[in-house]
């Protein structure tokens, strides 16, 4: 049986940015009082998709150097369902709204309390009805700046008519190809069907395999014996604001969960340091490694600078390249400029920071933010490879003692 690999198409190109930048082919089809998400890996053209199909990003059909005017366009999408979708779209007969990707922008384009934007955005008769949905009560007093990531979240699609939600579609379509070179867009397959077809990583219509392995997810595996599990428990922290006395072992992960602003990033801020607790005793001073969970690109100049000058013995260490920095898929960003990086390459960068810190504890906020299931599955792998070398090296030291 023969099966096709993706290959740089030059047919049905919906829209490229310059000569020799990303270009997606095909587009999704909305249909009315129908839900159609879209799935892939970060940098194959989602958003892109998403923009033209709002209206914020006009198609260019690959004629970068000489783009086309709409009447060429609609010429194009003849006798397709997005002939009539532009068509309302240019005649205001349909209103489409996007929700930015990166909700941690919005604080730095919009100002001023959530009750008095969601005022100034909802003039509609069910506002009361979204406030209660969303869970916004509670801070509609609180200024924007001030919400957590989940509750950012929830006021960005309380001040749009339309919500993208994850996974909560009638019909999905899947995007292949090479991030931040091309990206295809298939026909929609059902919700289950759609994402087998990712998860499995190829295209059965097509007869065509855009992953060499499937995505597969694994029970954990955790220590059963309690004497061994003592034996290694060397930190421990005390009461912090109410009952959040614990302890943990070393080569341990433990992971946080909790509803949103129920003080997850506060805890670990307080193991970290960079916070005092409330009660007469302090948390014990340790080599924290800590990855927040906004990540500001301040630093002036590239990726390779910025580990060079942070993390310099680690980065050209061969086994912290082989663990961490080729999984987490480094070189193909190592030479761009920090401030130019999306929200998936910055947490990438961050996680290789944060694990290149030689430390006890290792605290890192929201390591999936941004990356999709792919990037969540090999950051997974990541975290864990150091704590089993870490473990491995505790055991020679014991054999030899």
């Amino acid at each position: 049986m023969i099966i096709n690999l993706p290959t740089n198409l030059e047919k049905e190109v919906t829209h490229r940015y310059s000569a020799n930048s990303f270009k997606l082919h095909r587009l999704p089809v909305p249909r009315p009082g129908q839900v159609l998400g879209l799935v892939g890996t970060n940098g194959i053209g989602k958003s892109s998709a998403l923009k033209i199909l709002a209206g914020k990003l006009k198609p260019n059909l690959g004629r970068f150097e000489d783009p086309p005017d709409w009447q060429d366009i609609l010429k194009y999408f003849r006798g397709s369902e997005l002939q009539n979708y532009f068509t309302k779209i240019l005649e205001d007969n349909l209103k489409a709204i996007i929700k930015p990707q990166y909700v941690d922008h919005i604080p730095k384009a919009v100002k001023g309390t959530v009750t008095a934007l969601i005022d100034a955005k909802l003039e509609r008769n069910n506002k009361e009805k979204m406030i209660n949905d969303l869970d916004l009560r509670d801070v509609l007093d609180r200024q924007v700046n001030d919400l957590s990531g989940g509750e950012l979240q929830r006021f960005a699609i309380a001040v749009h008519d339309l919500s993208v939600l994850d996974y909560l579609s009638d019909f999905i379509c899947v995007l292949y190809g090479m991030p931040s070179v091309y990206g295809v867009v298939t026909m929609p397959f059902s919700v289950r069907e759609g994402i087998n077809i990712f998860l499995d990583g190829k295209v059965p219509t097509e007869n065509l395999r855009f992953r060499e392995e499937s995505l597969t997810f694994r029970l954990a595996e955790t220590a059963e014996d309690e004497k061994e599990v003592e034996k290694h428990r060397r930190y421990k922290y005390p009461d912090m604001i109410k009952t959040l006395a614990g302890e943990f072992t070393d080569s341990e992960i433990i992971v946080m969960l909790g509803e949103n602003g129920t003080g997850k990033t506060t805890f670990i801020k307080l193991l970290a340091g960079g916070m005092k607790a409330d009660g007469e005793e302090q948390v014990p001073e340790l080599n924290v490694s800590y990855k927040p969970q906004k990540i500001s690109p301040k630093f002036p100049g590239t990726v390779r600078m910025l580990f060079l000058k942070k993390i310099k013995s680690m980065f050209m260490h061969p086994q912290f390249q082989t663990d961490v920095v080729k999984p987490m898929q480094i070189d193909n960003i190592i030479d761009q400029e920090v401030a130019n990086l999306s929200g998936g390459e910055l947490q990438r960068v961050a996680i290789v920071l944060a694990l290149g810190h030689p430390a006890d504890i290792y605290l890192i906020d929201e390591p999936s933010a941004y990356l999709d299931s792919e990037q969540r599955i090999v950051a997974a792998k990541v975290i864990k490879r150091p704590r089993i070398n870490k473990a491995d090296s505790l055991k020679d030291k014991e054999q030899k003692s």
